[in-house]
């Protein structure tokens, strides 16, 4: 039934598939510094090589955010951020760009709003679909329907500590792509990137996912090399947010346009 559902993230992966390389996907948090800041910083992230764009709801208790990313999610709460400006910093972005643009939240926020008007709203704005990493496909059957009948996709994650049934289970979940967290625990950048992110996309695979992204401890172009040997995307955060931090948008198109070097799959 939802095969008729024509995915935006699934289709950036494909055309970067297509060029030889996989594809770049780069998040930041929605109203950090300002929310005309993130629609500017996501505007030049699609400009300098990005193919889909994260845009993170701020939140006040992140399970998985590393110091980086839980800083500047503190500042957005603590400067106004309301959860329905998500949507004007994602309309904002499409509206400039043809970057697939995905909203990366915790389900509470989404309840709160309630599932169908959240995603009514979130597909009004042009958004592909929403990246939940705390809801699992069990508990999901809201967001199954209110997904299907506004055409969003799902994205659900897969981690080096599930078992072959949960992958199984994750996979025919999802629609767009499969987000494998690299490295078990919080965000942030590491020095390399854990081998169990491999051993994770190539059992995702196996499962039957056409497309597995891997994020979590990606912080540069010799990163983001290794992975695009594998995975069919590859997801760029906490140094993103240290570049608007430090240096604002200008700093975030340059290492968008720095990762994006890594990206081609060269040749054995």
């Amino acid at each position: 039934m939802t095969e008729q559902i024509t995915s935006k993230s699934a289709a950036a992966i494909d055309r970067a598939k297509a060029e030889g390389r996989a594809a770049l996907i780069g998040y930041l948090p929605a109203g950090y510094p300002s929310v005309q800041a993130s629609i500017d910083a996501g505007i030049a992230m699609a400009r300098n090589g990005a193919d889909l764009i994260e845009i993170g709801i701020p939140y006040s208790d992140p399970v998985m955010d590393g110091p980086v990313i839980q800083a500047a999610t503190t500042e957005a709460i603590a400067s106004g951020f309301r959860v329905a400006s998500v949507f004007d910093v994602v309309a904002g972005i499409t509206a400039a760009t043809d970057v697939a643009v995905l909203v990366m939240t915790y389900w509470n926020p989404v309840m709160r709003m309630g599932v169908d008007e959240f995603s009514r709203r979130l597909a009004e704005a042009g958004g592909a679909g929403l990246i939940t990493p705390d809801l699992i496909p069990d508990e999901a059957s809201e967001w199954f329907a209110a997904s299907d009948k506004y055409g969003l996709d799902r994205v659900f994650l897969v981690a080096p500590s599930s078992t072959p049934e949960r992958l199984a289970m994750t996979v025919k979940a999802s629609r767009g792509f499969v987000y494998a967290v690299s490295i078990m625990g919080v965000t942030g950048t590491r020095q390399s990137v854990s081998s169990s992110a491999e051993k994770v996309v190539a059992n995702t695979h196996a499962a039957g996912a056409e497309r597995v992204c891997v994020g979590l401890g990606v912080s540069n172009a010799d990163h983001v090399r290794e992975i695009a040997a594998y995975a069919d995307g590859v997801i760029v955060g906490t140094a993103l947010v240290a570049a608007i931090r430090d240096g604002g948008v200008d700093a975030v198109g340059q290492l968008t346009k720095n990762l994006s070097a890594g990206l081609t799959r060269e040749e054995a």
